[in-house]
């Protein structure tokens, strides 16, 4: 589907859910006004309705009409834009997307992360993905300087904090290891292909993951966690985890509780709040914390 016409699918959804309901007519009106879009021109009443249809099989988004008067449409399961699937992230950038190019006179104005996203060879590991079929990868990682050869089968993708990982099953080692995208040099596509191993779903690969660090010898586990007031509201906001919960709250702090795997990614975020975040529970991780703000400390403190 072409980007122009998928930009005005995206418009429809957001038009739609920010209205709640709206009937067709006045849908009509705020299309012709958007011109970048419709060039003026009156959307016919088929090509909404085949749009309907796009949007269905594209988004997953059901728009239906009210069976009385005044006849207005509504996103029938608004509730699945909420969830983290592969169509919701579509649409979010998607409809980014459409926020910048409607605003093109003021792009010096809006300033934009620039970061490795990796995509270089995004398109040739979903393919081999598709096909399951076995890649060779010249691969650098952050401890070596030196890159070293891997023939893998490449099992799933996960995006994180803008950048693009893989797990893929070594061949010679029989074993599930992480690639960051941005770290490889070279990919090259065997003749041969693979049986999708029935033992590995990437869900409950990363179930109880802080980030992309799955750590298999780390269960997940109950972690309590006194939050300062000030802060509070944005771990709020953006929640740690999606097993977040509030359990207390007052003036001058917050109880959260978790549902994670504490693995080396999780303990640094944990760092990187500063004394604003204290660890309650376990035990275990709470004298970890410790012993890291200890080296640390004396590092300041010779």
């Amino acid at each position: 589907m072409a980007l122009n016409q998928t930009n005005k699918l995206v418009w429809i959804i957001e038009t739609i859910h920010k209205a709640r309901k709206i009937s067709f007519e006045d849908l009509n009106r705020k299309w012709q006004e958007n011109t970048d879009l419709s060039g003026g021109e009156e959307m016919q009443k088929r090509t909404f309705h085949k749009w309907k249809w796009n949007i269905l099989d594209t988004f997953g988004l059901v728009i239906e009409c009210e069976k009385v008067a005044p006849y207005r449409y509504y996103i029938a399961n608004a509730d699945e834009m909420e969830r983290g699937s592969i169509e919701n992230w579509l649409l979010d950038t998607l409809s980014v997307s459409n926020l910048l190019i409607e605003r093109k006179s003021i792009k010096d104005r809006i300033l934009l992360e620039e970061v490795p996203s990796g995509r270089k060879y995004l398109d040739s590991i979903l393919a081999a993905m598709k096909d399951n079929r076995f890649i060779h990868i010249t691969y650098s990682c952050y401890r070596r300087e030196n890159a070293k050869e891997f023939y893998i089968m490449p099992l799933c993708v996960k995006l994180y904090r803008q950048r693009w990982y893989m797990v893929g099953r070594v061949w010679s080692l029989n074993r599930d290891m992480l690639f960051c995208l941005d770290r490889i040099q070279d990919i090259r596509f065997s003749s041969h292909t693979f049986q999708y191993p029935k033992d590995f779903n990437p869900r409950e690969y990363f179930d109880g993951c802080f980030g992309i660090i799955a750590g298999t010898d780390t269960k997940t586990q109950e972690v309590r966690l006194k939050v300062s007031a000030s802060q509070a509201n944005y771990i709020r906001d953006l929640p740690l985890h999606g097993s977040q919960r509030e359990i207390e709250r007052n003036a001058e702090y917050s109880v959260f509780t978790l549902k994670v795997r504490p693995t080396f990614d999780f303990q640094q975020e944990v760092l990187w709040n500063g004394e604003y975040i204290e660890v309650l529970e376990p035990l275990w991780l709470r004298k970890e914390i410790a012993g890291r703000i200890k080296k640390m400390w004396n590092k300041y403190n010779p």
